[in-house]
């Protein structure tokens, strides 16, 4: 963690260009940072770079938040699928166990490594373990991302998903029956105090806002589609658990793991199944989906049978 407190000759300056000088990281590392939330000033988390800083404010930077220098081994992964792909930006359906992209800690394959090791060329700023990656998915949760080609992608798509002009289609089975059927959870997320692995609502934390509507309601469980206005860590499976609704298969959250046993699920039952956007490149509102993969197919099957 580094502290520092805003000097005079930095009143009235972008957070991101006040951190650069005061860190010594670059701007587009502190933006970064504070797209990861570990940006606060005076205690509380920092939602956008162009932020302005007062003097003797305290400025806290979190600056391992996001590993860098991390090892980029091109392969290809069994079970990602490229939906679409053209000359500005690539659609992946990412399955279960593959992460976004490398990272300290974490040593199974990622999308970043898969477009590598099968020959797309991703030309973007960033770190290298982060080229193109203008949103991310839990290692645990399935579905659509998208990666950005160009740089021209990279920065249209970056600032679309700060916009939230991004409707990003998530569908999530639940444990019992939420109430109302259809609502919206605006609940601030952060780190957990008790477990930095773990976000929970908390207050100070990132504004972040899940829509919901059920699609069916079963004995056991719910299946709800879900519309993310924000894009959080870990944001559906807190917010659901923050309902005493979680994600069936997902006990970091307070799942039951004898339902998810009964079911045969090895991770939460979540998975992004659409995403649309105004392609950066034509300027057209496009629309990609992605079916249920196979075992939350069937986890679906035996809750509708019992």
């Amino acid at each position: 963690m580094s502290i520092h407190l805003v000097p005079d000759g930095l009143d009235g300056d972008r957070i991101d260009a006040a951190a650069a000088r005061m860190t010594g990281l670059s701007r587009s590392r502190v933006a970064e940072l504070v797209e990861a939330g570990a940006v606060q000033l005076d205690g509380v988390v920092v939602e956008k770079p162009s932020l302005r800083v007062r003097t003797g404010a305290m400025l806290e930077v979190e600056l391992d938040a996001i590993p860098s220098g991390v090892q980029v081994t091109p392969r290809e992964v069994e079970g990602v699928r490229i939906v679409h792909d053209d000359r500005d930006l690539v659609v992946v359906d990412k399955p279960v166990g593959v992460a976004a992209h490398p990272s300290v800690g974490w040593e199974g394959p990622s999308v970043v490594e898969h477009l590598a090791g099968a020959g797309f060329r991703i030309s973007t700023s960033g770190a290298p373990e982060r080229q193109g990656i203008v949103q991310r998915l839990d290692v645990g949760t399935s579905g659509l991302m998208v990666v950005a080609k160009s740089e021209h992608a990279y920065t249209v798509l970056k600032q679309a998903f700060r916009d939230r002009t991004v409707d990003k289609t998530y569908h999530a089975l639940v444990q019992g029956h939420p109430d109302p059927f259809q609502g919206t959870i605006d609940a601030p997320i952060g780190r957990h105090p008790g477990n930095d692995w773990k976000m929970a609502v908390v207050d100070g934390g990132r504004h972040s806002v899940t829509h919901y509507e059920t699609l069916e309601a079963h004995r056991a469980a719910t299946l709800l589609k879900i519309h993310l206005e924000t894009g959080r860590t870990h944001q559906i499976r807190v917010h659901m658990a923050a309902i005493k609704h979680p994600c069936v298969g997902d006990p970091t959250y307070g799942a039951d793991p004898v339902v998810a046993e009964k079911l045969g699920l090895k991770r939460q039952w979540l998975h992004a199944v659409e995403l649309s956007f105004t392609h950066p490149g034509t300027g057209e509102w496009v629309t990609f989906n992605s079916p249920y993969p196979d075992d939350l197919q069937r986890a679906l099957d035996l809750v509708r049978s019992w």
